[in-house]
Formats: C-alpha cells, structure tokens, sequence
C-alpha cells in the first residue's frame, strides 16, 4: 500500500537506487532496469525521461545507450527525486484532502500527520544515494529470485 508517494515516484526511488548501486557500469539499458526491478519497461522509461528533465539522471543514446546518474551518488538527496516526480505538496497539505486543514483549523489527525510528515521530509532530505548501496543490492537480489518487491 502507498502511504506517501504515488507508484510513479516509488519506481523513480527505486529506478535511481538502482542506479546508483550499480556505478561501475557507464550506462544502464531501460529493459535490464526493468527487468531488475520487476517494473514495466514503458513506465520505467518515462520515469526515467523525467529524472533526466530534471538534471538527476542522464541518458546516452543508441545501441550502448541507457541511463545513468547525472551526479555523484553521494551529492543526490531522495527529496529531489520526489520533487521531480511527485512535487513537494503532500509535505505542505492535507494528509486526508481536507481544504483549509491548518493548526488553527486541524483535520482529524492533523496533529500526528505533520510529525511524521516532518520526520519524513527530514529523513528524505539528509539521506543521499550512497548511503543505500548494499542494501538496494540486497533487495535487488530478493526481487530477481521471487520475481516480486
């Protein structure tokens, strides 16, 4: 179940993780990212097109072509790669939709919601790639043998 982010954002996560556990290919071909992750290979490509939009990835063309990261693993935090795919709203609203919900008019679980909210963003915004490598390898390998995330 998506709590935060929109399957779209997940897969982008995942697609940039993946990338930057595996640095010491040049570039990486959409269909063996696909194939890695369990993703569909079309929606894996757009993804990725927008990653590159927005300066986080970089794409080479032709036969050898594929995708790579655009910087250092170490200098891409994952709240940039929310903001490119999902923006940075779900940070600054409503967790239920509710209009106006602020803290002197709260939803239901206002209170609680903008902890963790906060919590979230922090964690999202300290955290950069390459503190994820081994255990992005890990989960890759889990994903290739049961076929599933």
């Amino acid at each position: 179940m998506t709590v935060i982010f929109s399957k779209k954002c997940e897969y982008g996560l995942q697609a940039v993780l993946y990338l930057a556990a595996n640095m010491q290919e040049e570039v990486v071909r959409v269909d063996v990212i696909a194939k890695e992750l369990n993703i569909p290979k079309e929606f894996v490509s757009k993804i990725l097109q927008s990653l590159r939009e927005h300066g986080i990835i970089e794409s080479k063309k032709g036969k050898t072509g594929g995708f790579a990261l655009a910087k250092a693993p170490s200098e891409i935090r994952l709240i940039e790669i929310v903001e490119a795919i999902d923006g940075l709203g779900i940070f600054n609203s409503c967790v239920l939709g509710f209009p106006n919900c602020n803290p002197e008019h709260p939803c239901p679980v206002h209170d609680k919601w903008g902890k963790l909210r906060t919590e979230a963003y922090k964690m999202l915004s300290e955290e950069t790639l390459d503190r994820f490598k081994e255990r992005t390898l890990d989960k890759i390998r889990s994903i290739s043998m049961t076929g599933e995330a």
